[in-house]
């Protein structure tokens, strides 16, 4: 199948496609993933940083996950977690595909479903983005963390952070907190190192039967999330090194220095 053919499957040439901007330029990090436990980690010009998702994974309270594995049986549990992890690699491989210019197709059984997945945020989830500054792009808060961001755009006039999730069912807002926390860190990380102005975070949901849910944090109550991720980085520290000499994350004068000259 030609290129042609593949932009002209995925009806790519008939959306209106935002435009790219080169505002700013990302620098790349390297991800390390710890065979044995599993643990990611960013090397940023020779320095080791925990990632954002390890962060929250290692204090996130799992009551319920454990009762929900107790419940299906933590077999059919792990079964359910890769498919459904293997269907958000793809669908985020078309989405990064479509917003990058890229021809691509997965004929698999996984890359079929995904498809439509990918094609249902294209067409309701991205239309309100008029540029895009870069696509899967590495961030690093200087000394604390580091992540993996889906997209940094213009979204309806505001800078944004957004992240692509799929989920086997519709969400309520309250099971996706760590959600918010993850787009929180990614702003800060962004305002940090590149001097921007991060207003908005959207994390956009597609369930496999196309339900599509988005979910918005701005101004105010991004800053109350971008508190709460600091709270988690401080019990991560914790954690890691429970050491009572442990340097603390001070949220107050991190937030305060983010706020100069900032909305």
């Amino acid at each position: 199948m030609s290129e042609e053919d593949i932009r002209e499957f995925h009806n790519l040439d008939k959306l209106k496609k935002p435009k790219i901007s080169n505002k700013y330029i990302y620098l790349q990090g390297k991800q390390i993933t710890d065979q044995e436990s599993g643990i990611r980690h960013y090397d940023f010009q020779g320095i080791r940083l925990p990632s954002v998702t390890t962060i929250l994974a290692k204090t996130k309270n799992q009551e319920y996950l454990t009762a929900w594995k107790n419940k299906v049986g933590h077999e059919k549990a792990e079964s359910i977690k890769n498919l459904s992890s293997k269907r958000g690699t793809a669908m985020h491989k078309f989405l990064e595909s479509y917003i990058q210019g890229i021809g691509y197709d997965d004929l698999t059984a996984i890359g079929q479903e995904a498809k439509p997945m990918a094609d249902k945020i294209i067409e309701v989830g991205l239309t309100p983005v008029e540029e895009i500054y870069g696509s899967e792009i590495m961030l690093h808060y200087p000394g604390l963390y580091a992540g993996s961001t889906d997209l940094v755009c213009l979204h309806n006039g505001l800078e944004t952070i957004v992240d692509f999730k799929q989920a086997n069912r519709p969400k309520k807002e309250e099971w996706v907190e760590d959600y918010f926390l993850q787009i929180a860190a990614y702003a800060m990380a962004h305002d940090a190192y590149y001097g921007s102005t991060i207003r908005q975070g959207v994390i956009m949901v597609c369930t496999p039967d196309l339900y599509y849910q988005e979910f918005k944090v701005s101004d105010s109550e991004l800053r109350k999330w971008k508190h709460g991720f600091l709270k988690r980085l401080d019990h991560y520290n914790e954690l890691i090194h429970d050491e009572k000499e442990q340097a603390k994350v001070d949220e107050t004068e991190l937030l305060e220095e983010f706020d100069k000259d900032k909305i």
